[in-house]
């Protein structure tokens, strides 16, 4: 995002912010209360006469206290997975000023999600709506308000109660009384058998030593689901949950670090004869000790299938022209979503076919809004949605994360507002009247993407820096800051890079439209758009291509485990996330062709424990769309990688697509990974992503969101369009394989490198933004700007922007580099070709051709 830096004071982090008690509507109203009655527990108690269970007795005159710190919590253990859209906190005198409430679905110190963040508090009763999935719901305090600890009368959740496990899972406990063993155990009066008696007043013991494991043969293979553990005061604080057919070949259930003893229960799926309990990490200095462990199976040990279908979960928001108080929805949502840059919030909004007059929809951080006609005509509003930079001060260079798709506006004042940055697709729109890119105030803004759009007025982008449009048509474009770079669009301007910002294409040569939800009736299915080839105007209403039941798709819902989704993908079922932040803690495997992977509502993906989010098989056709995946804390190898390595196979017929995928490390935390996307497959099509190394928020700095490779590219004959790589450590892009090609190119480089000397290799000083590898005969691009910011280190030279080898088949059309207000600059563009950046002007130094 050019120009963040230059005059405006940044908020370094926004993930905390006060959001306001609003009137839930009828959508998200709240229902049971869940939690009376439930087992809870917490990091501390006051006295004897303060705990946990108190606050959720239904008893005001009893409460829970904690010890005098901050850094406290109460968890309250639903008993299964539920949808929650309340939480009731009644204080007494010792209040919160700042704290959380935080979703589980089992409990694990890494796998909460922030529901809400209060600050500010000011005791009472704090109402809170909030939407979510889980089994555990916890307060996490953050400050106090009063010298003593936090005291809560009463800590209610209200929501629609889940079953007590997926996949029908029976509550009946089949490890009871089977036979065990264990690496070791401290005395004879501690055996293992002990764990599975049914007697939580016997226990097994381990020697304290690490690793330790404690394992049952449940007598006959069995579909597990879930494993329930009970520990004695000497708990395990990392251990696996591991299933064998045979005893000897493991394979992990789930990985659970951070633990802190008591009872939990935890989700699984997978099958096997015997069950373990592997602990690679104590917490304390003695054993590991259970008083119990019960696993649970599907029902009569068969293991029903995943079902395909459902509802689409509570922050799906779908409605049509009737529906009361509509616009106060788009509000709320608003309110909560403006700011939140680095929140957990995560809608999507669904317009059912027909016609909304006087409708303005704000879309904030993790906010989409699309049309469920199989057409973008069918879905009409008569007024706008908007997105306006008032929450950054007129700035709109980080108006990320948010979208909209397949539907027609009339703009109230004819010309709708669309003032974005990276990571905000714009997909699939009529407009009837202009579009306006800028923020009002013609601040600084740093977009963007639109494809397959029709937009019958003039497009104004003013004060972009950069745009692309694939696949459209516009009635006029009108000017432009650095790179305004056009393929297949109708109506666009004539190429001029000597003297303006213009790069046109004829055509876009290989192209296919992102699957979208639409109703069928009252049906709702999946339209997979066919691919194009040498595409010009938008692909609609002829509308090539397949329709998917959404039966054919398991819908998942914060809280499923990747064991599940994965048992979904191996059922031959297509994935849509709702939206929702997913823990992952094993990769999601896609291994058959044409599978689906499609997301709502910028649905996140979050690694832990340093696994790689994503592999996809080298196969054809899969299509992957509409979802974040955001680093964990523990550095991966890979983030998503499309094909493995050595992928050789022809898909030119059917190519891999990946759309509106973005990929994030740090920013809402601490975040690291080597590579973030590798394609190792042939004929990739990568149609619009944005791959971010965080330069603010949370977690940032040189090696604490170190990441060295934002995209890698090894397979063949694989075409990216609108690629926004920013930020990483080493290259931002690393093209290896042959005949690849790139339409549009935006680029920052690292904010934050030290000096000189951490960016220096084989006598360079900076890596390239883009580089080709030497050994490539034959790659073409067009449209590419890399801009160099070092905040750091103002007085870095890098050599260039571009690297490439000097061959005939190598050919790169309208590259620039730019240094953003002289914090550091640029010797060359290309190579040792073009004219250094200098002074503070902020003036790009431009290359029409080369070679």
């Amino acid at each position: 995002m050019g120009l963040r830096s230059l005059g405006v004071a940044l908020a370094s982090t926004v993930a905390l912010i006060a959001l306001p008690v609003v009137a839930p509507p009828p959508a998200l109203a709240a229902d049971a209360n869940l939690s009376q009655g439930r087992t809870a527990a917490s990091s501390s108690t006051e006295n004897a006469g303060t705990p946990a269970a108190a606050a959720v007795d239904g008893d005001t005159g009893t409460r829970w206290s904690s010890a005098a710190a901050d850094d406290q919590w109460l968890q309250v253990d639903l008993g299964a997975t539920a949808s929650i859209n309340q939480v009731v906190l009644t204080w007494e005198a010792a209040y919160a000023a700042d704290y959380k409430i935080q979703v589980s679905p089992d409990g694990g110190s890494g796998s909460w999600t922030d529901l809400r963040t209060v600050t500010g508090g000011d005791g009472g009763t704090d109402t809170l709506t909030v939407s979510g999935q889980g089994r555990y719901v916890r307060m996490q305090g953050i400050h106090r308000a009063t010298p003593w600890g936090y005291s809560l009368w009463e800590f209610q959740v209200f929501g629609t109660p889940g079953t007590t496990q997926p996949g029908n899972c029976s509550t009946a406990n089949t490890a009871q009384n089977k036979t065990a063993s264990a690496s070791s155990t401290e005395n004879a009066g501690t055996p293992a058998s002990a764990a599975f008696d049914g007697n939580d007043s016997t226990r097994w013991s381990s020697q304290a030593t690490d690793p330790q494991w404690l394992r049952v043969d449940l007598g006959s293979s069995q579909d597990i689901c879930g494993i329930d553990l009970n520990w004695e005061a000497a708990y395990g604080k990392d251990f696996q949950l591991q299933a064998s057919a045979d005893g000897q070949n493991w394979s992990t259930l789930k990985t659970v670090a951070g633990a802190t003893g008591g009872r939990a229960s935890y989700d699984v799926n997978g099958t096997g004869r015997y069950v373990r309990v592997l602990g690679t990490a104590r917490g304390t200095a003695y054993g590991y000790s259970l008083w119990e462990v019960a696993v649970h199976t599907t029902s009569g040990g068969t293991g029903g299938p995943v079902q395909g279908g459902g509802d689409l979960g509570p922050n799906v928001i779908v409605v049509d022209p009737s529906t009361p108080n509509l616009q106060q929805k788009f509000d709320q949502v608003f309110t909560q979503q403006e700011s939140a840059q680095f929140g957990s919030g995560r809608y999507q909004f669904l317009l059912k076919p027909g016609t909304y007059n006087g409708i303005n929809a704000q879309l904030g951080f993790y906010t989409s809004i699309s049309g469920l006609g199989l057409n973008p005509d069918d879905t009409q509003i008569n007024g706008d949605i908007t997105v306006d930079a008032g929450w950054f001060n007129g700035n709109a260079t980080q108006n990320f994360w948010r979208s909209a798709e397949n539907l027609a506006i009339t703009p109230s004042n004819g010309t709708d507002r669309w003032a974005v940055a990276q990571a905000a697709p714009f997909r699939r729109i009529h407009v009837k009247g202009g579009l306006n890119l800028a923020p009002n105030g013609y601040g600084w803004a740093s977009g963007g993407y639109i494809a397959d759009s029709k937009i019958d007025g003039t497009v104004g982008p003013y004060s972009q820096q950069q745009w692309y449009t694939r696949d459209s048509s516009v009635g006029g474009w009108t000017n432009g800051v650095w790179n305004m770079t056009f393929s297949g669009v109708q109506g666009a301007p004539a190429t001029n890079f000597d003297t303006g910002p213009y790069t046109t294409l004829d055509t876009t040569p290989v192209s296919r439209e992102k699957p979208f939800l639409y109703l069928d009736g009252n049906d709702y299915k999946v339209f997979v758009p066919a691919k194009r080839a040498n595409a010009r105007g938008v692909s609609w209403p002829a509308n090539a291509g397949t329709s998917l039941p959404l039966s054919q798709f398991y819908v998942v819902k914060p809280g499923a485990t990747a064991a599940i989704i994965n048992t979904a993908l191996a059922q031959g079922l297509n994935l849509l996330f709702t939206p929702g932040v997913y823990h992952l803690d094993q990769p999601i495997n896609v291994t058959r062709s044409d599978t689906v992977v499609l997301g709502l509502g910028l649905a996140t993906l979050v690694p832990d424990g340093g696994i790689d989010a994503m592999h996809v098989a080298d196969v054809d056709g899969v299509r992957l769309a509409g979802f974040l995946i955001d680093a964990g804390a523990t550095r991966s190898d890979t983030l998503l990688q499309i094909g493995p390595a050595g992928a050789a196979a022809d898909h030119s017929a059917n190519p891999t697509t990946m759309q509106d995928v973005f990929i994030r490390i740090g920013g809402a935390g601490p975040g690291l990974a080597t590579n973030s996307v590798v394609v190792n497959s042939d004929d990739v099509v990568v149609d619009h992503t944005w791959i971010w190394r965080a330069d603010h928020g949370q977690g940032v700095g040189w090696e604490t969101n170190r990441a060295d490779y934002g995209l890698v590219v090894n397979g063949d004959d694989v075409l990216t369009t609108g690629l926004f790589v920013e930020h990483f450590n080493k290259y931002d892009v690393l093209w290896n394989g042959e005949r690849g090609r790139t339409i549009f190119f935006q680029n920052e480089k690292a904010y934050d490198a030290p000096n000189a000397a951490a960016i220096t290799h084989d006598g360079i000083v900076g890596y390239a933004a883009y580089k080709v590898a030497d050994t490539v005969d034959v790659h073409e691009a067009w449209g590419l700007g890399s801009y160099c910011n070092y905040t750091s280190d103002p007085s870095i030279v890098q050599r260039h922007g571009f690297q490439v080898p000097v061959k005939p088949g190598i050919k790169l059309h309208s590259i620039q580099v730019i240094s953003l207000g002289g914090k550091g600059q640029y010797a060359h563009v290309v190579n040792d070709t073009g004219a250094p950046t200098s002074g503070t002007d902020t003036v790009p130094s431009k290359i029409t051709q080369f070679p």
